[in-house]
């Protein structure tokens, strides 16, 4: 395995990565150091690079599975495979009709060299039906249809013309996919610039706005409001146990916004003086729902029983196929009980008289909490406004296909409360 894959698993099991964009970033740098590092055969080379990629996916899905921006890049690095093969592949039935049409009317000009007959491209044709594969499309050629031979010195020449077109067509393929991968990238570096250029149409003079955890989207969609002259406040939640929220309203202090801090507890007393909630997801299922900080489902219950609108920030790598009742799907894991309560502070809560000294209090720290569907109103990403059934329809379209990384991390991990 590549020692890049090997140091990236290592980080992902020990949780020194944090963070969608963080994880999904890094994602898609290490599957585009294995497909420039993939030596691919003469056939076939799609399939192989798929097999390649699936399998070091499956890899490190395993090593974080509540990561799902890790499953999200590499549906998408697979699904950019398959639509490049599919590009070049079509390029080549189109030369290959050309070609036939051009010996068809030279026929008497080229007897030693007769064109493709119709037949045969037709047959090329057809297999873009199959799973795409150059080789495949060629190799399904009949083979009436080839070229005859005039020579043995004509055949070696003849051979080592399309091994050097094998070896084109392979750097081609690599080339085109790299390039796609690097546009992937840069969309996720900037995903946080195209969500705030549109924070001038949700945010108004005069407005309350609501906030909770720390994320930095949320932070440069109220600062891009502030920097077009919206008058505002901001009511940050505190984020426990973690409190995140602190950071956060100290970095829009100093960005130069109204900033409140209240209690957790207090958001549904506060929720009545908010024109609006502006949150971050971790995740965003294809039903719509969303994996947020945890206590993010409390706010949104308190929104709905007040009117207030409960917006979503989230950028095209969060966006997920995969349903929350699917059994591949972690929802949540535990945190330290340390970010609750010191050790001694309930060390005396231990039973010694009893020989197991097995604790009488359990400290219970989910990370994440579930906001369905019907408790967002709106879902703001990349490519702009969106309500909850209409993110299903992104969802699918960007990553779905038959062949998707699977892995049994649900097996493997102890049940999460949640």
């Amino acid at each position: 395995m590549n020692a890049l894959v090997t140091e990236f698993i290592i980080k992902l099991k020990k949780r020194k990565i944090e963070g969608s964009k963080a994880t999904a970033k890094l994602t898609a740098e290490v599957l585009r150091s294995c497909i420039s590092q993939k030596r691919l055969p003469h056939t076939h080379q799609a399939a192989a690079l798929i097999d390649a990629i699936r399998t070091i996916g499956e890899k490190l899905i395993a090593a974080n599975p509540v990561e799902l921006a890790i499953g999200n890049i590499v549906r998408r690095v697979l699904n950019i495979i398959r639509e490049e093969d599919v590009s070049l592949t079509a390029a080549a039935v189109g030369g290959l009709a050309v070609s036939a049409g051009s010996d068809d009317e030279d026929d008497f000009k080229q007897d030693d060299h007769p064109g493709l007959s119709a037949a045969a491209v037709a047959a090329a044709a057809r297999s873009t039906l199959r799973p795409p594969s150059l080789q495949t499309l060629l190799e399904d050629i009949p083979q009436s249809t080839a070229v005859p031979h005039t020579s043995s010195s004509g055949g070696d020449s003849e051979g080592k013309s399309k091994s050097a077109d094998k070896n084109s067509k392979s750097r081609k393929l690599k080339h085109n996919v790299i390039e796609a991968v690097n546009e992937l990238i840069q969309d996720i570096v900037t995903c946080h610039e195209q969500i705030a250029e549109q924070a001038v149409e949700h945010i108004h003079h005069n407005e309350v706005i609501l906030t909770l955890g720390n994320s930095r989207t949320v932070m440069e969609f109220l600062c891009a409001a502030k920097e077009k002259k919206r008058s505002f406040r901001v009511v940050v939640a505190e984020g426990a146990p973690r409190y995140q929220g602190h950071a956060l309203a100290k970095e829009l202090v100093a960005r130069g916004l109204q900033t409140t801090v209240i209690t957790d507890s207090a958001i549904f007393a506060m929720i009545s003086r908010v024109n609006m909630v502006v949150v971050g997801a971790h995740t965003v299922m294809a039903n719509g729902g969303v994996i947020a900080p945890v206590g993010m489902n409390m706010v949104a219950l308190a929104a709905q029983r007040h009117a207030v609108p409960f917006v979503v920030l989230a950028g095209a790598h969060k966006l997920c196929p995969l349903y929350p009742h699917n059994p591949e799907v972690l929802l949540n894991e535990l945190k330290s009980p340390a970010e609750l309560l010191d050790f001694g502070e309930f060390s005396d809560c231990l039973d010694f008289g009893s020989s197991s000294g097995s604790p009488l209090l359990h400290v219970v720290n989910p990370a994440f909490d579930y906001v369905p569907p019907n408790l967002v109103s709106l879902f703001i990403t990349d490519t702009g406004g969106h309500n909850a059934s209409y993110i299903c329809s992104i969802n699918i379209s960007e990553v779905t296909h038959s062949a998707e990384p699977k892995t049994s991390c649900r097996q493997e991990v102890l049940s999460w409360i949640y």
